[in-house]
């Protein structure tokens, strides 16, 4: 990869890239991740590169989102006493817990402060900002619902040049130095592609769920149609005024069904992703207990903690069969404990989205006949949607699609991963009945055979062909066979 740089904006902004990720977004919208991060109350700063028309011609459209937490209020509910002081010092000193709380504790100020008419104003900025040097004018939208600002730019993609991109990223820094001055980020800035996140650790269960997930609905290839109407439903939950003008419920459940390995928890997390909300995954050891009531008690917790979120959130309930297979009448004490469980699931389910409509509950399952139909119910899971093996069009695009992940990832000059024989086509017709975890499986054992014998060997092997591709398809046929 090479490197495009501005010197118009102060500071220096530079973009790793520039030109692979204005060319990669015709086939997909690119997440554009900046190095430095803006202090509180700004929580992140996201840039989008897609495609469109505009005036019937081609366009490039530039987003940038800048996302804004609860205010400090919350330190004046704490309180003078010993207990406020030491959670208003471990804050200061960036204690993530403190943070939390403090932050919990200034919704609630804010949220009292509207309701009695004492909220301040919303800080005033311009309903647009131009870059004089590019001419490039970006439009400013506010969502109350999630505190976000969103800089929006459409430039003729004939015209457009790496020069927009930091020109975009150097008016969000204006943006937040009206908004927030403090939270502007100093020093040089780079910009690059963004990369899967790794996993955070497991935590206890909280307030606000696992921030960000790594995987964006870009990464998911062979489900167009299930990824359209994922976009939808992100469209649909981030403009709650429009779905209230016109009286519509954008859908409070989504129940995805289908063999192992199809991508189905994937999409949760890049649902997650794609409307900026938190991930929270609920699992069965975390619900089902062997002593009496505790399963009971577990599923009203995890609802109670989902009606006190502050943040957007999905809510995974991954294997959700396991959790609340519902089969009629029990005959031992196990099988009345799950149908309990079931009862009142049901029962949370029934208004969670008039409680806290910034979560949306996602459910997976590889046996939907093990679900009891009422458990799924339109008003409970409003979408239900069957996740299949990819035939050959949707092997051959996952195959793309993670090459070109691990291209952006890894490859820089005097190193390529992949040779010029690469066809995904023939990988499809030759890979029937894989899944996509399967395709991932075949792309993992290549990789880390072309590095044991690079580190075994001292020298750098040749890159992965299409007959690598095809040793290794064979690998994982045997290996599931056994």
């Amino acid at each position: 990869m090479h490197a495009d740089k501005s010197t118009r904006a102060v500071p220096r902004i530079e973009v790793v890239d520039a030109a692979g990720l204005l060319a990669a977004a015709k086939d997909a919208d690119v997440r554009v991740r900046p190095d430095a991060r803006p202090a509180p109350p700004v929580r992140r700063l996201d840039l989008t590169i897609g495609t469109g028309t505009e005036d019937g011609a081609p366009a490039h459209i530039l987003t940038a989102r800048i996302g804004f937490g609860p205010t400090r209020s919350g330190l004046a509910l704490l309180g003078p006493d010993p207990v406020g002081l030491l959670v208003a010092r471990r804050a200061a000193a960036g204690d993530e817990w403190a943070n939390r709380l403090v932050d919990l504790a200034g919704t609630a100020v804010d949220r009292a402060r509207e309701r009695f008419g004492l909220a301040d104003r919303a800080p005033a900025y311009p309903d647009a900002f131009t870059d004089e040097a590019t001419g490039l004018r970006a439009t400013v939208h506010h969502e109350p619902s999630t505190r976000d600002i969103l800089l929006r730019a459409v430039v003729p993609s004939e015209t457009v040049t790496p020069a927009h991109l930091a020109a975009l990223y150097g008016l969000a820094l204006r943006l937040i130095a009206t908004v927030a001055p403090q939270a502007r980020p100093a020093g040089e800035h780079i910009l690059r592609r963004a990369k899967a996140e790794p996993r955070p650790a497991a935590r206890p269960a909280d307030l606000t769920g696992e921030p960000g997930t790594g995987v964006s609905l870009d990464q998911v290839g062979g489900l167009p149609a299930v990824v359209a109407q994922f976009r939808d439903i992100a469209v649909s939950f981030r403009h709650p005024e429009v779905m209230a003008r016109w009286g519509a419920r954008r859908p409070q459940g989504i129940l995805l069904y289908g063999p192992p390995g199809t991508g189905k928890t994937m999409l949760a997390r890049a649902l997650a992703t794609e409307i900026g909300a938190d991930f929270r995954e609920i699992r069965t050891p975390e619900i089902l207990d062997k002593w009496l009531g505790a399963s009971e008690r577990n599923i009203k917790r995890v609802f109670r903690q989902a009606r006190r979120y502050v943040r957007p959130t999905v809510m995974l309930f991954d294997e959700f069969d396991s959790i609340v297979s519902y089969v009629g009448a029990a005959e031992d004490a196990a099988s009345q404990a799950v149908n309990a469980v079931a009862g009142i699931f049901k029962q949370e389910m029934n208004n969670l989205i008039e409680e806290n409509p910034d979560v949306i509950v996602v459910a997976t399952t590889n046996f939907p006949d093990r679900v009891d139909e009422s458990l799924v119910r339109s008003g409970r899971f409003d979408v239900k949607l069957a996740i299949p093996k990819p035939d050959a069009t949707g092997r051959a695009e996952i195959l793309a699609t993670m090459i070109r992940r691990l291209v952006a990832d890894h490859e820089m000059p005097g190193f390529r991963m992949f040779a010029d024989d690469i066809d995904p086509a023939a990988f499809a017709a030759n890979s029937a009945g894989l899944t996509g975890a399967d395709i991932a499986e075949v792309l993992r054992r290549i990789t880390m055979d072309k590095a044991m014998q690079e580190a075994r060997s001292g020298s750098r092997v040749p890159p992965i062909s299409q007959l690598d591709l095809v040793a290794a398809i064979a690998d994982v046929r045997q290996s599931e066979s056994r």
